[in-house]
């Protein structure tokens, strides 16, 4: 359970918030009482959660590159944050294959910068950088991953992500290692879903995107597994670690945050449950390929998680599902959806209203 009073006031300097789980970030930050100060690249999508949210409202939005260290390290400065959130990435795997140099630049260089930008200032208290699952060598025997398992990937985004992991590694034992230095964490997680997101190549974007245009969803393959989450569960996550590293130094290090196993399930059980809830002729087909290579079934072992910090997932699969199928038709009926947002966070996280 998060703690308003530990975030009421607090200056959060957060990377990456005009993506999808950095805007559902922002908007919960701020729930919370705290300064948001975001530096990310513009949204890609008319219709992202950062802009239908109407988030640029409540922050300061700055659009910046991670990748120019310079402009960075000035903004980070300006802010003079008491933690860093640093979510910007090249997040997809599928283009990864097609932009290598801009996925290992944004996602290794990146972390270097946003780590080396904050070693300079003595405000920042808490770093905290957000990775992914696939940051772990996958050798498809669909044993979950602890903590201390090796990391690897084959594909150039999970090979970044593991490179993030690394680079991490080394800030904290080369720079942040002194009495009074800022405590560092690293937080896993993978397959999310929710409102307001527009990614390619993701299944439950992909769906909403070819429900809203009355297309069948095309499936590359309906039996493949996966962990499945809707975002403000890792978000909540992530928050709850950063409220514990202000406090102890103890949790500095990687954590997992992943769905309960009743979560973990087949592409085509998910599909059959959003055509149910979305109705209206929805549909899906066979994509023949050809694909690129995907990496085999992984999951996460979260019991440092749970029993460590006390955090479990508030929403089953068939709540969030509910939830993100609920955002994208009031999209396409000219809905509030800054409102419903709000509400849907509210209802997760039990916030009182604004």
């Amino acid at each position: 359970m998060t703690d308003p009073a530990f975030w009421r006031g607090k200056k959060v300097f957060l990377t990456g918030h005009t993506g999808f789980k950095g805007a559902w970030a922002s908007l919960l930050l701020r729930r919370l009482g705290a300064e948001v100060y975001g530096y990310a690249l513009p949204p890609t999508h008319q219709s992202a959660l950062f802009v239908t949210a109407r988030i640029a409202d409540d922050i300061r939005h700055r659009v910046a590159d991670i990748r120019d260290l310079p402009t960075l390290r000035a903004a980070m400065a300006e802010a003079e944050p008491d933690i860093v959130i640093h979510m910007a990435a090249q997040a997809l795997v599928r283009p990864s294959y097609e932009e290598p140099v801009e996925t290992f630049a944004t996602n290794v260089m990146g972390t270097v910068h946003v780590l080396e930008a904050a070693r300079h200032l003595r405000s920042v208290r808490v770093i905290l950088n957000v990775t992914s699952d696939k940051c772990y060598e996958n050798n498809g025997k669909g044993v979950p991953f602890g903590e201390g398992d090796r990391f690897g990937g084959d594909d150039p985004y999970s090979n970044s992500k593991a490179c993030s992991e690394l680079v991490t590694h080394s800030y904290r034992h080369s720079f942040f290692n002194a009495n009074g230095a800022a405590r560092v964490a690293t937080a896993r997680a993978g397959n999310v879903f929710g409102g307001g997101d527009w990614a390619r190549d993701r299944l439950v974007p992909d769906a909403m995107q070819a429900f809203l245009a009355g297309e069948a969803l095309r499936i590359r393959n309906p039996n493949s597994v996966r962990p499945w989450q809707h975002a403000l569960d890792p978000v909540l996550g992530y928050l709850t670690l950063v409220e514990r590293l202000a406090s102890d130094e103890r949790f500095v290090g990687g954590w997992n945050f992943g769905p309960d196993a009743a979560s973990e399930v087949p592409v085509g059980t998910v599909v059959e449950r959003l055509i149910a809830l979305w109705g209206e002729g929805a549909r899906w087909t066979a994509d023949a390929g050809p694909h690129p290579h995907e990496a085999a079934y992984l999951r996460l072992d979260c019991t440092k998680a749970r029993n460590e910090l006390g955090w479990t997932p508030r929403l089953d699969l068939a709540q969030g599902l509910r939830l993100t199928v609920e955002w994208y038709k009031a999209l396409r009926e000219g809905r509030d959806l800054r409102r419903l947002s709000l509400d849907q966070l509210d209802q997760v996280t039990g916030a009182a209203q604004a």
